[in-house]
């Protein structure tokens, strides 16, 4: 069965796309046979991140290696089940598949997350975004988990109660500072407080870098750069492929040996 890599949140705006394009892009580019679902059928910035990269490879001429963007079905008043109609038709062919979830909670978010065999939460760094994962006193002190860290809670439940494995639960943290300053120290420590509590790794994700933006409407990513004849990368660009790198080493997927 294809591994199911989940990135998820219940917030908009914390580079959930970019990751998403970035890690199964990287995966097709190593070789892996990747599928994609995006689940946010209303913005679909995933989708349309994927499919401007088929335009472009297309109008270039290129040979991009891209994921399979499959496809969900609407759903139905009957309860039609489209997630794991449109998961099955990836498995077949597929190593790992990758759903990214809306900023907000659905039933396709709720049911991609008891799928999980790897879920990615990415977050801004600050206690606004904090609030995703627990609640806090004025004070600092952990209150309890917040609504989306239920959900995982729940979906980890339900994942043991049908006998299948552990989700390993990675939250990523997105446009950190270049600077050590006081409010970085303090989410920091926050999160390695609550990880032990609720279970989940922390890792650093990607800077707030100009190149992302450049690069959605092309529908490339960052080890595409060199193929669309960029000889000399930029000090900024080749901190990020390293950033990339240091995800994708973090992830811990099974039988991926990172070669870019």
């Amino acid at each position: 069965m294809a591994h199911i890599i989940v990135v998820g949140n219940e917030k908009g705006g914390s580079g959930k796309s970019t990751t998403s394009m970035h890690v199964a892009t990287a995966l097709a580019r190593m070789g892996h046979r990747v599928g994609a679902l995006d689940l946010d059928v209303r913005q679909r910035s995933f989708g349309r991140y994927l499919e401007n990269r088929a335009h472009f490879a297309q109008r270039e001429g290129l040979d991009l290696p891209t994921p399979i963007l499959g496809q969900l079905a609407a759903e139905t008043e009957t309860g039609t089940d489209p997630l794991s109609e449109a998961v099955a038709a990836l498995d077949r062919e597929c190593d790992f598949i990758l759903l990214d979830c809306p900023g907000s909670h659905t039933r396709l978010s709720q049911m991609a997350h008891t799928l999980a065999d790897t879920l990615i939460t990415p977050m801004n760094d600050s206690f606004v975004d904090f609030d995703l994962l627990a609640r806090l006193s004025p004070e600092g002190k952990i209150l309890g988990p917040s609504i989306y860290a239920e959900m995982v809670w729940s979906a980890r439940q339900l994942r043991g109660q049908a006998g299948a494995g552990p989700i390993d639960w990675l939250v990523l943290r997105n446009r950190l500072g270049t600077q050590a300053m006081h409010n970085k120290r303090k989410v920091g420590g926050a999160l390695a407080m609550l990880s032990k509590r609720i279970g989940f790794r922390v890792s650093p994700g990607f800077s707030e870098r100009v190149i992302f933006r450049e690069l959605f409407p092309r529908g490339l990513t960052l080890l595409d750069l060199k193929d669309i004849g960029t000889e000399q990368l930029s000090m900024s660009n080749i901190a990020a492929r390293q950033e990339l790198r240091e995800l994708i080493g973090e992830l811990k997927l099974p039988g991926v040996t990172i070669s870019f």
